[in-house]
This record gives structure tokens, C-alpha cells and sequence, in this order.
């Protein structure tokens, strides 16, 4: 079985103790900065560094006070640290904190989402191997098509799975980046020196330019890389639910013992699981689209974005990790039924291979406008008739005068459509 991420895991990068943890050693990592530069005594850094500390409780209680989570932060970690304290937080304001904090929870979730990505990629692997030859109708705008194979469906997804890697990981390092610049970004009370060294050491990039925060251009891209990878989890669902219908029922989400799917019919296998992630993609999209909001800020900053970034990048991050955790559970355990895939193939009685007759005719001369509509014409008679396709065009003189039985009989195998699957693989990087 495949490792999954769970909720658990990402929910604790976004818990206060973490978050507070983080505020910490920020402040702690600038206290250092100033010492190497004479700024404030080294003696007072390993001070800090032995009694800093926090307690959670008494955080939110001093907010509720002075009403800024920053100062009673401060003021909390003071009560451990004592008078010294007065070195911690020199020259810098609230958003240096908060916005390099912020950066560091993204940059951590981002590297466990990654994780969850791989993981729904090696399932998808595994699974087109095993399907790679299991052929079924392909539908356009839901109506049979031609043969494809469930292998080259499950392929496609893992090519767009790794597109979505590669987005978050562009996005991860969109996001890997701090700023502890002042109140206005010019470094007015700080050497620029302290916000490279707090960065270097929480493994992140100095934001080359700033106001009071980082732009939010940049957690736009992020919340939008995150809606993306939902709606790849929302088509890989949609596709499953359609294929669990009851009249298709080519693949059906694992149905455990005990289960109930309906409160008043027995009999229902419900894709509930699909359906889930189907609706908390929309949630993603929406948590993007207010990230895209938080972009225009007044001058060198307003508050309007904060509010809804305490909700918005916790709650994505973690439905994102939960519904991916979903899905691989989902390929993993897929049920597929290859007997239901072939009795589906033949439903319209060989219609699926129109095309295939279409060009063997223009291959042996007849106009394409003359071989469509003779096709065609024979075609409208299975749909009318419920006829089979290959005995009307037997029966049809026209077409016999062209093609022989024998060559009507290699068109109609549907084994044709395999000739380039493993290229296709190939291609893909499924071996």
C-alpha cells in the first residue's frame, strides 16, 4: 500500500504551536543578526536562546487584552526571557514575523503536498500497467467513440499529475521567500544583512524588494496551483463516478464490507468518496479566487488580506493533502471490470468503427464526401434499427464492390486501436 499523507500531519503545521514556534525562532534567528553586526550584546542571544519560550493559552489570553497577535506574543515570550527581552523584535514590525512565518507553513505544506502527489503517481503508474491492454469505448461528448484502453486513461492522468508536481514545486519556490525590512521595506531600522541571515537559515529566499509585506502576487500563484491539483482530483472523480453509473459500470469506487450507501435502498454502492472531492475542488477554486483578491493592497500595505489568509491557505492546504490522500486511495483500490468494459464496447453494435471504414474507402479512391455519406447513411440505420453495423455493410453492394469481407472483417477488430499504446506509454515515462 502507498503511504498516505493524512490530515493529522498537515493540521499541525497550521496549529498555534507551530505557527508560535516559527514566530520564535524568527525572532531568535534576528537577535543572532544583530549580534554578529555589534547591534545588541552576544551574551543576550544565548540568553533568549535558553529561556524563550511561549505558552499558547497565555498568548490568546494576552490578545484579548491588547487586541494584535504579535505584541501579545511578544509580551508572552518577555515573561519568559525578562528584561532582556527588550533586545527581541529591534527595528522590526509585525510582518516580518508574520509573512516569513507564513512563508515557512507554506513552503512546509508545500513539501508534504508534493509528497502526497508522488505517491497518487506511482498508484497511477501501477495501475495503467495493469490496465495498459484492457480495452474499452472511448466517449466524446459522452457518446461512444472509438476503443481506447482503461491503461491509457489512467496514463493521461499521470501525465497530468505531473504537470501539477512540477506547478507546485515552481509555486513552492514562488513562496520560499522572506522579508524582515521594516515597516515600509527600506530597511529604515535594520541592516539588510539581518534579513539575509533569517532567511539562509529557515532555507528561504530575501524578497529582493517589499513594503511593509511580501506581495501577494506571490500566494495568488500558490492558492491557484493548489485549485489546479483539486480540479486534476475533481476530473479524475468525475470520470469514475461516470464510469460507476449502473447502466456503464466499467469501474466503481471499493465498496468495504459493513458499508451502507443509501438510509432507505439496500442495494446502493454510492461513489461517495469521488463526490467528496468533487465538492471540496470548489472550495479550492474559491480559496484561489480570494487569493487573487488579496493582490491589490493599499499603498504599502492594508490589513484586508490578512483576514482572509487565516483561512483560506490553512483550509486549502489541508483539503488539498486530505482529498489527495482520498484519491490514491480510490486507484489504489479501484475496482475495474474488464467484462462490463467489452460488453459496453459492442452496445452499439460496431458503430465504433466507422472511421474505420470511412478510410479504408477513400484509401481505395472513393471521394470522401461519397464514402461519409454511404457510412453514414448505413450507420443511421443501426441507431434507427438496432441493425449490426458489419451486416448492413455486408449487405450493402456499393461498399462490397470496394472492400472485400476479409478486409471488412480486420476492421472491425478492435485491436487496431492498440498499435500505439505502447508509444503513447513510452512517451509518457510509464514503464
Amino acid at each position: 500500500m502507498i503511504e498516505r499523507y493524512t490530515r493529522p500531519a498537515m493540521g499541525k503545521i497550521w496549529e498555534d504551536e507551530n505557527k508560535f514556534r516559527v514566530w520564535l525562532e524568527i525572532e531568535m534567528l534576528a537577535c543572532e543578526a544583530q549580534a554578529k553586526l555589534g547591534v545588541i550584546p552576544k551574551k543576550v542571544v544565548k540568553l533568549i536562546r535558553e529561556k524563550g519560550n511561549f505558552k499558547v493559552s497565555r498568548i490568546l489570553e494576552i490578545e484579548q487584552e491588547v487586541k494584535h497577535d504579535v505584541i501579545a506574543f511578544l509580551t508572552n515570550v518577555g515573561e519568559y526571557v525578562g528584561p532582556e527581552s527588550r533586545f527581541i523584535h529591534l527595528g522590526m514590525t509585525s510582518s516580518d514575523v508574520l509573512d516569513t512565518a507564513l512563508a515557512v507553513q507554506m513552503k512546509q505544506s508545500a513539501e508534504l503536498l508534493l509528497k502526497g502527489l508522488e505517491g497518487l503517481k506511482k498508484v497511477l503508474a501501477r495501475r495503467a500497467k495493469e490496465f495498459k491492454h484492457t480495452i474499452m469505448v472511448g466517449r466524446t461528448h459522452g457518446i461512444h467513440a472509438e476503443p481506447v484502453t482503461f491503461g491509457l486513461k489512467l496514463a493521461l492522468w499521470y501525465a497530468e499529475i505531473e504537470r501539477d508536481i512540477e506547478r507546485l514545486k515552481a509555486a513552492l519556490k514562488t513562496i520560499s521567500v522572506g522579508k524582515v525590512s521594516g515597516a515600509v521595506g527600506t530597511y529604515q531600522h535594520l541592516d539588510p544583512a539581518v534579513e539575509r541571515y533569517v532567511c539562509k537559515k529557515l532555507d528561504l529566499q530575501p524578497a529582493p524588494i517589499s513594503t511593509q509585506v511580501l506581495q501577494r502576487d506571490r500566494h495568488a500563484e500558490f492558492m491557484n496551483t493548489l485549485a489546479i491539483c483539486g480540479c486534476s482530483l475533481e476530473k479524475f472523480a468525475t470520470e469514475i463516478r461516470h464510469l460507476q453509473k449502473t447502466e456503464v459500470l466499467e469501474a466503481e469506487e471499493f465498496f468495504s464490507k459493513g458499508q451502507k450507501g443509501s438510509s432507505a435502498m439496500p442495494h446502493k454502492r454510492n461513489p461517495i468518496v469521488c463526490e467528496r472531492i468533487a465538492g471540496l475542488a470548489r472550495v479550492l477554486r474559491s480559496n484561489a479566487l480570494a487569493a487573487m483578491e488579496n493582490v491589490a493592497l493599499w499603498h504599502e500595505r492594508d490589513i484586508s488580506h490578512s483576514s482572509v489568509e487565516r483561512v483560506i491557505i490553512p483550509d486549502s492546504c489541508i483539503l488539498l493533502d486530505f482529498i489527495l490522500a482520498d484519491m490514491t486511495k480510490i486507484i489504489d483500490n479501484l475496482l475495474v471490470y474488464p467484462d462490463h468494459m467489452a460488453r459496453n464496447l459492442n452496445a452499439t453494435r460496431g458503430l465504433i468503427f466507422s472511421q474505420e471504414v470511412l478510410l479504408a474507402l477513400t484509401k481505395k479512391g472513393m471521394k470522401r464526401e461519397d464514402a461519409y455519406k454511404m457510412v453514414q447513411e448505413q450507420a443511421m440505420k443501426v441507431w434507427k434499427e438496432e441493425k449490426e453495423f458489419k451486416a448492413l455493410l455486408l449487405g450493402n453492394e456499393e461498399v462490397m464492390k470496394i472492400l472485400s469481407k476479409k478486409e471488412l472483417d480486420e476492421l472491425f477488430d478492435p485491436k487496431r486501436s492498440l498499435k500505439h499504446v505502447d508509444y503513447i506509454f513510452e512517451q509518457v515515462g510509464i514503464h
